[in-house]
C-alpha cells in the first residue's frame, strides 16, 4: 500500500463522561432555568448579534459535526445564529489561538477538545496561547472512546489479528491519524507499546482527510472517532474491529474493547467542550452555560450525538470542566514522555 504523508493536525482524548439519569438531568435544567431568571438584564439580552463559533479543525471531523449540532440548536433557543467557523491548522492551534485573541464579549466561541487544549502543552515545544489562562471553559458537551476501523481488504477482523499481522509483518503496517498529538496518533503508540508491535504512524490534517486514504487503501488503520468512522464503516468501505474505551460502548454494545481483548489498562476516550476567550463576563458565561446544558438535554439532541457515536455530556459546571483540562494536561503530559512522543 501507498503511504501518503501529509502533516499534522489535531484531535483527542480524555475520560468518560456518563449520560445523567433521568432525575439528575431533570434537576440540572431545573438549576439553569432558575440561574437564567437570577441573571442581569444585560446577560439575559445577551446576544443582540450573530455569535462567532469557532471549530478548529477541518468540515467533516467529529469537532466540526458536533459544533454544527449545538450551533444550529443555540440559533433557534437564543434568537441569533450562532455561525461555525471552520479554522483549521497547526493541530488545533490555530482556531484555538483565534478565539484566545478575540474580545471578550460572548460573541467568539470555541468548540475544543482534548487535542489543542490538554495535549498540543506537552508535544510542542512553544504554544502560541495557554489553554488555562487564556480560555475561560463553559461546558464538556460530548464524550466518545474512539473506534479502530480497517480497510477490508486488510485480513483483520479482532485486536488478535491485528497483533499477529504486525508481528508477522514489522513495520509494514500503517495507522493515519487526523494529526500529531490527537487521539487517534497516541492511540497507535500506546497499542504499538502494549502489543509490542511496530506500526507506522502517518499524520493527516484532519480526520477527513485521513478517512479519505484510508478508504482508498492507502493507508491500513485509524484509531478514529465514531463521529467521523460510521458513515463509511455502515456502508461497508471500513470495517470495526473495536472500540478504546475500557467499556464497551453504549452506541456499540456488541463491539469489543481493545482492553477485553488482551491489554486491560487499554484506555483512549475523547472529549468536546465550549470555551470564550478568558476575561468574558460572568453573566455571559452562566447565560451560555445554562443554554448548552439545555440544549444536551432536549431529545432530539441527544439522539443526534448519540447517532453520531456521542455520549452526552452530565450537567458540568465551568469549574468542573477548567478541573477536567487541568487533570488531563498532567495526564498526557506524562504520557508522553513515557512514550517519547514528538512533533513529526
Amino acid at each position: 500500500m501507498n503511504r501518503s504523508h501529509r502533516s499534522a493536525s489535531a484531535r483527542a482524548p480524555a475520560a468518560p463522561v456518563p449520560s445523567p439519569a433521568p432525575l439528575a438531568l431533570a434537576v440540572a435544567v431545573a438549576a439553569a432555568a432558575l440561574q437564567a431568571i437570577a441573571l442581569p438584564a444585560a446577560a439575559q439580552a445577551w446576544p443582540v448579534k450573530p455569535v462567532r463559533f469557532v471549530s478548529p479543525y477541518p468540515p467533516g471531523g467529529a469537532n466540526d459535526v458536533l459544533a454544527r449540532i449545538l450551533a444550529q440548536k443555540l440559533g433557534e433557543t437564543m434568537g441569533q445564529p450562532f455561525l461555525v467557523e471552520n479554522r483549521a491548522g497547526a493541530a488545533g492551534n490555530l482556531g484555538a489561538e483565534l478565539v484566545a485573541r478575540a474580545a471578550p464579549d460572548g460573541y467568539t466561541l470555541l468548540m475544543g477538545q482534548a487535542s489543542n487544549l490538554t495535549i498540543n502543552v506537552s508535544l510542542m515545544a512553544k504554544m502560541p496561547y495557554d489553554p488555562v489562562k487564556d480560555l475561560a471553559p463553559v461546558t464538556l458537551v460530548a464524550s466518545t472512546p474512539n473506534l479502530l476501523v480497517v480497510h477490508p481488504s486488510l485480513p483483520v477482523k479482532t485486536v488478535k489479528d491485528l497483533v499477529a499481522l504486525a508481528k508477522a509483518r514489522p513495520g509494514a503496517l500503517n495507522y493515519a491519524s487526523s494529526g500529531t498529538g490527537t487521539a487517534g496518533h497516541l492511540a497507535g503508540e500506546l497499542f504499538n507499546r502494549a502489543a509490542g508491535v511496530k506500526m507506522v504512524h502517518i499524520p493527516y490534517k484532519g480526520a477527513a482527510p485521513a478517512l479519505t486514504d484510508l478508504v482508498a487503501g492507502h493507508v491500513h488503520l485509524y484509531f478514529t472517532s465514531p463521529i467521523s468512522a460510521q458513515p463509511f464503516t455502515r456502508s461497508g468501505r471500513l470495517r470495526q474491529v473495536a472500540v478504546t474505551s475500557l467499556k464497551r460502548s453504549p452506541s456499540s454494545p456488541d463491539l469489543p474493547t481493545v482492553a477485553e481483548s488482551g491489554f486491560p489498562d487499554f484506555d483512549v476516550v475523547s472529549w468536546w467542550g465550549v470555551l470564550t476567550p478568558a476575561g468574558a463576563p460572568k453573566e455571559v458565561i452562566s447565560r451560555l452555560h445554562g443554554e448548552i446544558v439545555r440544549a444536551i438535554a432536549l431529545p432530539d439532541i441527544r439522539a443526534k450525538f448519540s447517532d453520531q457515536g456521542a455520549d452526552p455530556a452530565a450537567s458540568n459546571t465551568p469549574e468542573q470542566f477548567a478541573a477536567l483540562i487541568q487533570s488531563e494536561i498532567l495526564k498526557w503530559g506524562r504520557l508522553i514522555k513515557e512514550l517519547g512522543v514528538r512533533p513529526e
